[in-house]
């Protein structure tokens, strides 16, 4: 795998890339939040060897730049996807997407369906009728936002994500999303989550999704305090035919807590998808 710095419309961020460069078609990972590329580091590595792969810290959020100007909303890092992808060349997309990701990315996809390819969505989607977890309640409202982001501490941070990840998630991997969460990519989360109504906006992509049916592979942690397992299954009413696969002893980072399984489906689906019969 490459990593490599790249800029893409005025701002710089973080390009890891696997598998031949010269394709016009890619997977493409989107990482959601807190996360960044190095989300998908083994994931890339072994798509690489079906296909082209590529990831990029978004805007706000890993090593990318954290602009104050930019637009931190889900139309915001959908034209910013576009960008990116016109930038590196990519003219069809297999999105793999992660929590924030699904809705950038899949509100891309609405927009570019002869683009878009298929998708893999590991707990995020399309979240009809979606009411906002008690840490975006938070993060959306005035100045108790800006405190909990102005006290959060790495063992808070550790406490928090034990919530809801029966199995546990990697040390190393706790400690370096804990490093990205920085004073810039806290401002963005405060101002994407207060920019973002998850419900008004799903039925409109719902229908735009619907129009143009893709392969899609869900997988989802069963035991998911932010996102229920219930909207694992509601994407099998947006996507016809979506496999849905449930991880009964995973919780939100999937490809964190059950690295080989997430692994193995992504695989098995990316090599169907890449030489389709």
């Amino acid at each position: 795998m490459i990593v490599e710095p790249v800029t893409v419309a005025g701002l710089r961020t973080i390009l890891r890339r696997s598998g031949p460069d010269q394709d016009d078609t890619a997977f493409v990972f989107v990482h959601g939040n807190p996360g960044s590329s190095e989300d998908w580091t083994a994931l890339l590595g072994a798509v690489g060897r079906i296909g082209r792969a590529v990831a990029v810290d978004m805007p706000g959020f890993g090593r990318a730049d954290k602009p104050k100007d930019f637009t931190y909303t889900v139309e915001g890092y959908a034209r910013h996807l576009a960008r990116l992808l016109d930038h590196l060349g990519i003219a069809r997309a297999h999105l793999v997407l992660h929590d924030f990701g699904g809705p950038w990315g899949l509100a891309w996809a609405a927009a570019h369906p002869d683009s878009f390819a298929s998708a893999v969505l590991i707990n995020t989607g399309v979240l009809l009728g979606y009411h906002w977890h008690y840490m975006a309640r938070i993060w959306r409202t005035p100045l108790l936002g800006e405190l909990s982001m102005a006290t959060t501490t790495r063992a808070g941070f550790r406490l928090l994500l034990k919530h809801g990840n029966p199995r546990g998630l990697p040390g190393p991997f706790v400690d370096r999303m804990f490093d990205e969460f920085d004073r810039g990519t806290r401002r963005a989360v405060l101002r994407l989550y207060r920019a973002t109504d998850p419900a008004a906006g799903a039925e409109p992509l719902a229908a735009l999704l619907r129009a143009h049916p893709r392969p899609v592979r869900v997988i989802w942690g069963a035991r998911d305090p932010y996102l229920p397992l219930r909207f694992a299954h509601q994407q099998g009413d947006v996507f016809p035919g979506a496999e849905i696969h449930v991880l009964d002893d995973s919780g939100h980072f999937p490809f964190a807590d059950d690295p080989d399984r997430v692994e193995d489906l992504v695989m098995a689906f990316a090599a169907r998808v890449a030489r389709p019969v």
